[in-house]
């Protein structure tokens, strides 16, 4: 591996931001309050998907990942059904409720970061009597999170998880590699960023979106709860567009003076 990528990666502390998201979700209950709904669903839904596919299919897979795993065929199953589920999770979350409301979560913490300017690019927001800022209808076009090229790459990836000790780690590193830069799709959107842009954007930081975004997988894989990280990991990506805004450290943290509705438009 490239020393240059690994020690972006690691100093950039990218890989920090998911575990942000989950401490300022917790410590700013109003977006607490917003979220909640969208939660319900997600926690909902990952317990009937992964629940039928452990039932389903996890003993044949302990069965394939003996050839490869022995005795730890039982860890290295568990681990390709955690993913497989993340896999349909993320596909039936995103048709029916969830990109919806990661844009205006996202949105949200830009604007608690100061960054209102940017986000009325997209978003209509009005003062409410009591002060708070609201945020309204979107004004740009829905973005559409579902990439057929990334679920092919991760489908084909799948098998990595039962190489012992190692495989999961090359399995989220290889994905992180694309998963990292699709959280930012709405700040790109904002700021306007054409494909090329973005593209040299996304490569002069390769190794901080790859931290990023294997750091989110790896959240996104745990049970039940994975598509709630996955919803804090949005929040910690909009605390990255907040730094990078700045441009230096440091944010800021007017959250008393935003209010959010994650619901219909």
């Amino acid at each position: 591996m490239d020393t240059t990528f690994l020690k972006d990666a690691i100093v950039s502390y990218a890989w920090l931001y998911p575990f942000l998201g989950v401490t300022h979700l917790v410590s700013h209950p109003n977006l607490y309050n917003a979220v909640a709904p969208v939660v319900v669903k997600a926690v909902a839904t990952s317990v009937g998907i992964t629940g039928g596919l452990f039932f389903f299919t996890y003993l044949p897979q302990v069965a394939f990942c003996a050839l490869f795993s022995g005795p730890l065929a039982f860890v290295t199953a568990a681990l390709m059904v955690l993913s497989e589920s993340y896999v349909l999770v993320s596909v039936v979350s995103k048709a029916f409720f969830l990109n919806t409301a990661q844009d205006r979560i996202f949105d949200a913490v830009l604007l608690q970061g100061g960054n209102e300017a940017l986000v009325e690019r997209g978003r209509q927001i009005r003062s409410s009597s009591s002060g708070f800022k609201v945020l309204g209808r979107s004004l740009t076009k829905p973005l559409d999170r579902f990439s057929k090229e990334g679920i092919v790459r991760y489908i084909i990836s799948l098998p990595l998880n039962s190489i012992p000790a190692i495989g999961t780690a090359l399995f989220l590193v290889y994905n992180g590699v694309k998963a990292g830069p699709r959280f930012h799709a709405r700040y790109f959107q904002l700021k306007n960023y054409d494909s090329g842009t973005r593209q040299s954007f996304v490569e002069s930081r390769k190794g901080a979106y790859t931290a990023f975004g294997a750091t989110a997988l790896a959240l996104n894989l745990v049970p039940v709860v994975g598509l709630l990280f996955n919803i804090t990991s949005t929040i910690g990506a909009a605390l990255w567009a907040n730094q990078l805004e700045k441009g230096e450290t440091g944010r800021v943290d007017n959250v008393d003076q935003v209010k959010v509705e994650v619901g219909t438009e």
